[in-house]
């Protein structure tokens, strides 16, 4: 796959673009390494290009959801216009590509009701896809297992196994997790099973995936994971030695030969590393097909922390270059351009509104708890929570203003959208209180904060939408890390890296895969 610009199909290729993009992005660490939520107490916005903002600040919100996906309008600056442009240059194309050109023996079966049953619509076609892309995998490289690490509740697992017939261990952190899919893969054995005895074709139903429940932490880890003899056996013994697996071998017999293909689905943070650097040390493992997830927990080497299996970055290129991203850049790397493009103009205004409010909350908590803002608090999903609080207010209050009295004049209007905005910001507050443990302060005039920050709240959004444009161009750099890593390896390798979602259904859509030769 390639850019309107740039390649990735060799080591020299990828370090082309990822050099690129570091040239680029060196200009831009005020905006990368900011925090939205200090948008008001640090005046971010004077950082940025006057005549950008100038320009922005009475756009229309839905083109400036646009940005991040690189939209642009004409009347706007043209040194805006070429940064958008030169963003979407140096991200990797997300358009789902052609599985059926690009791998052999693709073939993309529905999936039935029996299997689908408690996906929603993203889960479906997620496991939908990456399923036939496995099994494509699988046959090509002739592995009889697949080992599905971060398994979640066996979605993938049990496709794999029982439409594609292929054998199966699922490994997830969770013990509930264990429990639900040995319970759901139980029901679906029974279903086709009852099905083979209806038409005659005997009792040969597939096995049930092995469910394994162990926190891979490690490459050693889940290489003596890949050791655990397929046959059937007693889970909970099994199960206890497996979470002794750093203090003691899994190596049940040594004489065993295994060839496996790691998959994993959206594994979290590290665990997508661990999984590739486990395909590159571990013979047993023929291929690996590895969708990440989570930037912002991957571990990244730096001056406090030099282990050499951090998660970024991999690459002996990317660290020559002693590049490092930070955690606002992870952060900002799970940006998903996608979804932003798709909200209308209502959910975009209240988007922006809630960055306002918690942006100026951060300047209550800067006024009166100094000492809390200092630990960098978290007041949870507050934002998704008071939005759906909104909405269903605007859902169940009857409208009070008829269509002749929509006609008034618009200081007032103003003046009553104003008015609504500090009554949803003092509620904001009140609510962020009472999550964080804090009193309400006696001598706080939310009023006086409000209209302090409100001022400026108009800029919110396009400063919001610059600094998120960045994100698919931080997710391409970590992804070229990892693609670079098992090209650095040698001739023995063959690697790729393919957006297989839709990518308006799965914004996290990109698949490396990768074979021994």
């Amino acid at each position: 796959m390639k850019s309107s610009k740039y390649s990735c199909n060799t080591r020299a290729e990828t370090l082309e673009w990822i050099t690129a993009i570091i040239d680029f992005l060196q200009p831009y660490s005020f905006l990368i390494s900011a925090h939205v939520v200090n948008f008001f107490k640090d005046k971010q916005w004077e950082a940025v290009d006057e005549e950008w903002m100038s320009c922005l600040k009475d756009e229309k919100p839905e083109n400036i959801l646009l940005i991040p996906s690189g939209g642009v309008q004409d009347h706007w600056p043209a040194s805006l216009k070429d940064f958008i442009h030169t963003l979407r240059s140096l991200s990797f194309p997300r358009e789902q590509a052609d599985l059926q050109a690009i791998l052999a023996d693709v073939d993309m079966v529905p999936l039935s009701t029996v299997l689908s049953q408690g996906m929603n619509l993203k889960k479906k076609h997620e496991v939908e896809v990456l399923s036939a892309v496995v099994s494509s995998v699988v046959n090509s490289v002739g592995a009889p297992t697949v080992v599905d690490v971060g398994s979640g509740q066996g979605y993938l697992a049990q496709v794999l196994s029982f439409q594609y017939k292929h054998s199966v261990v699922a490994i997830d952190s969770s013990s509930h997790h264990g429990k639900v899919t040995d319970a759901r893969a139980a029901r679906i054995r029974k279903h086709f099973a009852a099905q083979m005895r209806k038409s005659g074709s005997g009792n040969n139903c597939p096995d049930v995936p092995m469910t394994i429940t162990c926190r891979v932490l490690s490459t050693e880890m889940l290489k003596a994971l890949t050791d655990v003899p397929l046959e059937k056996y007693d889970l909970d013994s099994n199960a206890s030695a497996l979470n002794e697996c750093p203090r003691r071998s899994l190596s049940l017999d040594a004489n065993r030969s295994c060839s496996l293909v790691l998959a994993g689905l959206h594994a979290c943070g590290d665990l997508s590393v661990t999984m590739l650097r486990t395909f590159m040390e571990c013979e047993e493992v023929k291929a690996v097909v590895s969708i990440g997830c989570c930037y912002n927990l991957l571990s990244e080497k730096s001056s406090e922390n030099s282990c050499s299996k951090c998660g970024f970055p991999m690459s002996a290129g990317l660290k020559f270059l002693n590049f490092s991203l930070g955690k606002n850049a992870r952060d900002l790397a799970c940006q998903s351009a996608e979804r932003w493009s798709s909200l209308g103009e209502d959910a975009g205004l209240q988007n922006f509104e809630l960055h306002s409010f918690r942006a100026a909350f951060q300047m209550v908590l800067s006024q009166h708890y100094p000492e809390v803002l200092a630990t960098s608090p978290s007041i949870g999903r507050q934002g998704k929570a008071f939005r759906r609080q909104q909405q269903r207010k605007a859902l169940e209050t009857p409208a009070t203003v008829d269509n002749t009295r929509k006609d008034t004049d618009d200081k007032n209007s103003m003046r009553q959208t104003s008015s609504n905005s500090c009554s949803s910001f003092e509620k904001f507050c009140l609510s962020a209180f009472s999550r964080l443990n804090l009193e309400h302060p006696q001598d706080l005039d939310l009023d006086a904060t409000w209209n302090e920050a409100d001022a400026f709240s108009e800029l919110i959004g396009p400063y919001w939408s610059i600094r998120a444009a960045l994100g698919p161009v931080l997710e391409t750099l970590i992804l070229l890390d990892r693609l670079m890593f098992l090209q650095e390896q040698g001739e023995s390798i063959k690697v790729m890296m393919l957006p297989i979602f839709d990518p308006s259904i799965s914004p996290r859509n990109v698949a490396i895969i990768a074979r021994r030769l």
